[in-house]
């Protein structure tokens, strides 16, 4: 379905929207396994998405009709298998950059893919790369923005949405043409060999970037700054005078929100 408010070349070119689903990413990784080809950039967007994933398998939350809830494709065929997380930060780039010119500066990437105003969580990625050999054949990138809810359950940690900074609705296929714009421009980017940019432009967006801040790892709490991110996509933490590193899930924001 074409979709003419898509200014891009190729990403969300190809649309296809769903009143409800369990999740946009198995949609989308279903449609890869069928014999017909899918056009690079293809955009799935759910109204509602009633088994939604983060990182890890946590849950996402998202009042149907007040989100964006998507999933798009990419064939990054071009990045080795060990220059993958470069991909993560190409989208969540992708998705600050769009973001950022709406709602300013107090919007950052908490590392690796989440997207946060201030203290709170506005948005999450999650990417599933399909692999073949040393490469990557397809990336399926799931995002989730919160836009117009304005309520969420309390299990929900520290949510913002763009409504609750901005007072006011957003259109939501704006914004969707908005964020896959600049995704596909910053893949562009990469794909043309803007990686030393790229890795630069991630780390000055990362949330909590050189601030003395409290960590929990292995349950031990302890202090220490970001000071950057290995190519491979490890956390660097600086504690006493010490480079820590760390992985997905092994280390913790201790945020002090109220």
């Amino acid at each position: 379905m074409q979709n003419n408010i898509f200014s891009g070349l190729f990403v969300g070119q190809n649309l296809v929207t769903i009143k409800q689903i369990d999740s946009t990413n198995t949609f989308l990784k279903n449609l890869l396994s069928n014999s017909k080809p899918v056009p690079e950039g293809t955009v799935i967007m759910a109204e509602e998405q009633y088994a939604g994933r983060g990182q890890q398998q946590n849950g996402w939350h998202a009042e149907p009709g007040k989100n964006l809830t998507f999933s798009l494709l990419l064939n990054p065929s071009f990045l080795p298998v060990n220059q993958q997380f470069d991909l993560v930060r190409v989208v969540s780039l992708g998705v600050h950059n769009a973001l950022k010119q709406h709602l300013g500066s107090l919007l950052k990437i908490k590392w690796p893919n989440d997207v946060y105003y201030a203290d709170k969580k506005l948005g999450g990625i999650l990417i599933e790369n399909i692999v073949q050999g040393s490469t990557i054949k397809h990336a399926v990138v799931g995002i989730g923005i919160n836009v117009n809810q304005d309520v969420f359950p309390a299990h929900v940690p520290n949510p913002a949405s763009v409504k609750q900074i901005l007072q006011r609705d957003y259109d939501l296929r704006l914004l969707l043409s908005e964020i896959c714009s600049h995704i596909e421009a910053a893949y562009l980017r990469l794909k043309a060999g803007n990686v030393t940019e790229i890795r630069e432009e991630y780390l000055a967006a990362l949330y909590w970037l050189n601030e003395e801040r409290e960590y929990k790892s292995n349950n031990s709490v302890f202090t220490g700054n970001i000071t950057g991110v290995k190519e491979n996509g490890l956390l660097v933490v600086n504690s006493d005078n010490r480079e820590l590193m760390f992985d997905l899930k092994q280390i913790e924001f201790l945020n002090k929100t109220i």
